[in-house]
């Protein structure tokens, strides 16, 4: 069985032009041909012409198709083995370019607008993003979630960075107090999560005493927010919960 030209563009979804194109470069050379000189293609022609559209679609020149496909003693299942393996890393690297733009979406919506640069500057490897779920599902009905979001999308990259500066102080206090043995219910480290507090009405959203103290039980609660502390020091994170607590009494009349 045969086909002609135009079938084979339809079921290969090409142009007979494209076709023809192959045949002048001899990239294609269909087996047959009617008394009428017209092109007819065999099933050989055709499982050649797949291998040449699965390579095209790799990105490879046509004169490299030539190359690989009239190479001796290459069967078929080693083109499709080794058009199999190229494939799988183009998709994997197709999907991490999605999550990329993904990400990129979702924080331009949630008002992060800085570009790559500035915001591999800013966060490192770091993706809030990545955490856009989780905060809505927990805060998405509270007026906080919204203030904060309208906050950050006014944000500058100076902006973030004398952000992210203040936070690195604050915690580097944090972490000293701890380090020296000053009590949790101290005037040092209670100031200090009072600047924490401060810190995040500031930037983010009002938090009043109560809300603090809720924090406060989440960097232990959760084992997340406790990594991120307790990788500064093992024990800082409830160190900072205390101190939230005790600062919180403090400002009780």
């Amino acid at each position: 069985m045969s086909f002609s030209v135009g079938q084979v563009a339809r079921l290969a979804g090409i142009t007979v032009r494209t076709l023809h194109h192959y045949d002048e470069i001899s990239l294609l050379t269909p087996t047959e041909r009617t008394g009428s000189g017209y092109r007819r293609y065999t099933d050989d022609d055709l499982t050649r012409l797949q291998q040449i559209l699965l390579y095209r679609e790799l990105g490879f020149p046509l004169d490299e198709i030539a190359v690989i496909l009239d190479t001796p003693s290459t069967d078929e299942l080693t083109h499709l083995r080794r058009q199999h393996e190229l494939l799988t890393r183009k998709a994997d690297r197709l999907h991490e370019v999605i999550a990329a733009v993904e990400r990129a979406i979702q924080a331009r919506t949630n008002g992060i607008n800085l570009t790559p640069a500035e915001r591999l500057e800013v966060f490192g490897d770091f993706r809030p993003e990545d955490h856009d779920a989780e905060v809505e599902r927990r805060w998405g009905h509270t007026p906080g979630y919204e203030e904060s979001r309208r906050r950050i999308a006014t944000y500058t990259k100076a902006d973030w960075l004398r952000l992210n500066a203040e936070a690195a102080a604050i915690s580097d206090d944090l972490l000293a107090a701890y380090k020296d043995g000053l009590p949790a219910d101290g005037t040092p480290a209670m100031d200090i999560a009072e600047r924490h507090r401060g810190h995040i009405n500031h930037w983010f959203y009002t938090c009043d005493h109560e809300l603090h103290t809720c924090l406060g039980d989440i960097y232990v609660d959760d084992p997340r927010f406790t990594a991120v502390y307790d990788a500064l020091a093992p024990g800082l994170a409830a160190y900072l919960r205390r101190a939230i607590h005790a600062n919180a009494r403090r400002a009780t009349p």
